[in-house]
C-alpha cells in the first residue's frame, strides 16, 4: 500500500529539489501523474539548482547557453511523499535530488554534496549524529515597518523581547500547535520551542538523529513548514539572518558527535576533555571556518548578524561551555560529548551547512590536526583570528581555499561562487527596504 493510496484526499503533488540557496525548485503535477514521477523521475535543467536569489540564470554560466541548458533527471529521495498541511487543497510534496542523464549524481546538487561527505565517514566506520537548532522571527510585514504580529490567540501585540517567556509562547500557541502538528505529519522530530532575545523571535530544536541527510532534510522541510503556517495566519516567519537592526539575528546551530560501528561515541574518553579524535574534529572545524563563512553567511544581510556583542560569533575559537565561542563544547555526561558549531545563520542551506561542518571535522580527523587551546571568558574581548567581515571577502576565501576543495566538488564550488558574485553585484543596487523584501520569505 503506497502513501498516496493511504491518502486519497491528496489532489496535487509538488516535486521539488533544493537549489544552492536552499530554495525549493520544482513543479506542480496532478495526482494521476504521481506514479510516473516516483518511478521515472522528472526532468529539470541542471541550471535550476544554481539560480540566484531572485530565481534568475547566472550570467555566463556554462550550464546555460554555452551547453544548451541541458536537463538533469530528478529522482525521489528516500523521504517519499510528505503532506503540505499549510495549503488549502490537500497536497503532497515529493522531495527530489538531481542526477545526470547517465545516472551519475549531479555535483551541483547540495544534497549530493552532503551525501559525498557522509560516504567518506562510512569508509572510516563512522556515523555522524546530528541535531539542529533553528531560530526565526514572526513578523507583521503588512506595513512600512516590520513589527511583531498580533497574537492569533488574543489579537494583541506584545512588542517586548522576552527570553524563555511562556507568555510569548502562549501568545502564539495556535501557530505553534499547527507547526508541531505539521512536524508530526512530515516526520520532522521537533522538540523544545523557546522564545528568544528578539521581538517575536523563537527557537525550535530538532532531535539528534544518526542520519545526517535526514537531519538536513528535516531542517529544510521545517523552514518550508514554518513559513507556510505563518502565512496561513496572515504574518511572516523569517529565517533571515538579521531582520531587525537593533535585535539579535537568527542562527542555526548544529550539534554533532560521531559513532563507531559498535555504536560508541568516539568523542567520549570518560572525562570532560574528550578524545584525541574529538580534538582533531574541533581543529578541522576551526581550520575551515574562515573559508566556510560563505556557507554559514551566504547572503548580503548575513554579515549584519556577524558583529561583536550580538550573540553571534566573530572570532575563530572554541571553548568548553562558552556561548561566545564559535565552537562550544556543551557540559554534561562524557557519554554525550559533542561539538556545537554556532556560526551559521538561519538563512543557510542546511545541506551545504552540514556538509561544510562535517566535512571540516573529517579533514581534521584525516590530518590529525590539533586545535589551539580553548578560550575562557568573553570571546569578543580577545585577540582572535576573525571570520571574513564582508560578503566579498567571504566569496574570495571560499573560492581560493584548499580545504573547501577537499569538502565540495569543483562544479559546486564554481556554481556557488558564480551565484554569489552575481547576487553581490545586484544587491548593491537595492534600497534597504528592497533588501528586506528580498530575504524575508526566501531564505
Amino acid at each position: 500500500m503506497t502513501w498516496l493510496e493511504d491518502h486519497p484526499e491528496v489532489r496535487t503533488i509538488r516535486v521539488a529539489a533544493s537549489d544552492l540557496n536552499g530554495i525549493a525548485r520544482g513543479k506542480r503535477i496532478p495526482r494521476r501523474f504521481a506514479q510516473k514521477a516516483m518511478e521515472d523521475g522528472t526532468r529539470f535543467p541542471l541550471s535550476v539548482l544554481s539560480l540566484d536569489i531572485w530565481g534568475e540564470d547566472i550570467d555566463d554560466s556554462p550550464l546555460v547557453f554555452e551547453s544548451g541548458d541541458p536537463d538533469g533527471i530528478c529522482h525521489p529521495t528516500e523521504r517519499g511523499y510528505l503532506p503540505l498541511p499549510w495549503l488549502s487543497a490537500p497536497t503532497a510534496l515529493l522531495p527530489m535530488w538531481m542526477y545526470r542523464e547517465d545516472g551519475r549524481p549531479y555535483d551541483g546538487d547540495p544534497r549530493h554534496a552532503l551525501a559525498r561527505v557522509l560516504s567518506r565517514f562510512r569508509a572510516r566506520g563512522l556515523t555522524p549524529v546530528v541535531g539542529t537548532e533553528l531560530e526565526f522571527y514572526v513578523i507583521d510585514d503588512s506595513g512600512k515597518e516590520l513589527r511583531v504580529p498580533p497574537s492569533p490567540r488574543s489579537g494583541k501585540r506584545r512588542p517586548g523581547a522576552e527570553i524563555l517567556s511562556l507568555r510569548a509562547l502562549d501568545a502564539f500557541d495556535i501557530f505553534f500547535t499547527e507547526v508541531y502538528d505539521g512536524c508530526e505529519a512530515m516526520d520532522i522530530p521537533a522538540e523544545t520551542a523557546i522564545s528568544e532575545a528578539g521581538i517575536g523571535q523563537f527557537e525550535l530544536n530538532l532531535s539528534h538523529v544518526d542520519d545526517a541527510l535526514k537531519a538536513a532534510d528535516d531542517a529544510w522541510l521545517f523552514k518550508l513548514l514554518v513559513r507556510g503556517v505563518a502565512r496561513s495566519h496572515g504574518f511572516a516567519a523569517s529565517f533571515m539572518a538579521k531582520p531587525y537592526e537593533d535585535y539579535s539575528g537568527n542562527g542555526m546551530h548544529v550539534h554533532f558527535s560521531l559513532l563507531d560501528q559498535a555504536g560508541n561515541n568516539v568523542f567520549d574518553d570518560g572525562t570532560s576533555r574528550g578524545t584525541d579524535l574529538f580534538r582533531h574534529a574541533v581543529a578541522g572545524c576551526l581550520a575551515a571556518m574562515p573559508a566556510s563563512a560563505l556557507i554559514f553567511a551566504p547572503h548580503g544581510n548575513s554579515y549584519d548578524r556577524l558583529v561583536p556583542e550580538a550573540h553571534a560569533p566573530t572570532g575563530v575559537c572554541w571553548g568548553y561551555e562558552n556561548r561566545t565561542a564559535a565552537i562550544r563544547v556543551p557540559a554534561g555526561s562524557p557519554k554525550a560529548r559533542r561539538i556545537e558549531h554556532r556560526v551559521a545563520g538561519g538563512d543557510v542551506n542546511p545541506y551545504l551547512m552540514l556538509a561544510s561542518v562535517l566535512g571540516a571535522a573529517l579533514v581534521g580527523i584525516e590530518d590529525e590536526m590539533e586545535p589551539p587551546e580553548p578560550i575562557t571568558g568573553n570571546a569578543y574581548d580577545q585577540h582572535l583570528p576573525q571570520l571574513p567581515g564582508t560578503w566579498a571577502q567571504a566569496i574570495d576565501a571560499f573560492e581560493e581555499s584548499d580545504i573547501i576543495s577537499r569538502i565540495f566538488p569543483e562544479e559546486l564550488v564554481r556554481n556557488y561562487v558564480a551565484t554569489k558574485r552575481q547576487e553581490l553585484h545586484y544587491f548593491a543596487e537595492l534600497t534597504d527596504a528592497e533588501k528586506v523584501d528580498l530575504y524575508l520569505d526566501t531564505v
